[in-house]
C-alpha cells in the first residue's frame, strides 16, 4: 500500500516544531541552513542528531568537517531563518549578514541572539531514504539568560506560540 506524498506533506506540516539553525565551518568556509528536523537522542553519552537532505549542499560540508552547530532560534530569527532556508543562496558568504560567533569547543558558527546552542562532534551518519541522519556527541552547551520565545514552523508557515 503505498502513501500519497502530498498527503504525508500536509500532514506532517501538522506536527509544530521549533526551528533551529545548523552550522559548520568547512576549510574557510562557514555553512548554514534552517532545520527543523532535530532530536535529542540519548543522555549517556549525550546525543543529538539532525536530518540533513542528501541533495543540499549543506550535507558534504557536515560530512567532511565532522563537527556542527545548532542554534534554536527565537521568535524574533525568522529572518535568519527564512534566508538559511533560500534554496539556491549563494554559498559563500552565506552568513555575512546574520551576527554570530565561532563556537569555544569546535569553532563552528553559532547564532547570537538564539534560545541555546550547541556544539557536536560527529559520531554517525546513517542514510535514511533522501536524508541522512548526522549524529553528534555534544561538547557544549549554552543558554540565553533570557527565555524568549521561541521560533516554531507550523503547516508551512514560521510563527509562535501566544
Amino acid at each position: 500500500m503505498s502513501v500519497d506524498e502530498d498527503l504525508y506533506r500536509r500532514a506532517m506540516g501538522r506536527f509544530a516544531t521549533g526551528v533551529t539553525v545548523v552550522s559548520t565551518r568547512a576549510g574557510e568556509h562557514d555553512h548554514a541552513m534552517t532545520a527543523s528536523a532535530i532530536c535529542s537522542v540519548s543522555l549517556e553519552p549525550i546525543l543529538l542528531l539532525v536530518s540533513v537532505e542528501q541533495e543540499a549542499r549543506f550535507h558534504d560540508a557536515v560530512v567532511d568537517a565532522g563537527v556542527f552547530g545548532v542554534s534554536v532560534l527565537d521568535a524574533d530569527q525568522r529572518a535568519t531563518a527564512e534566508w538559511l532556508a533560500t534554496r539556491g543562496r549563494p554559498l559563500h558568504g552565506q552568513l555575512d549578514r546574520i551576527p554570530h560567533v565561532a563556537g569555544e569547543a569546535t569553532g563552528v558558527p553559532l547564532i547570537e541572539g538564539s534560545l541555546a546552542t550547541f556544539e557536536l562532534e560527529t559520531t554517525a551518519i546513517h542514510p535514511a531514504g533522501d536524508h541522512s541522519l548526522v549524529v553528534g556527541h555534544v561538547r557544549s552547551v549554552t543558554m540565553n539568560e533570557r527565555p524568549g520565545q521561541a521560533l516554531l514552523y507550523y503547516r508551512g508557515r514560521f510563527g509562535a506560540v501566544k
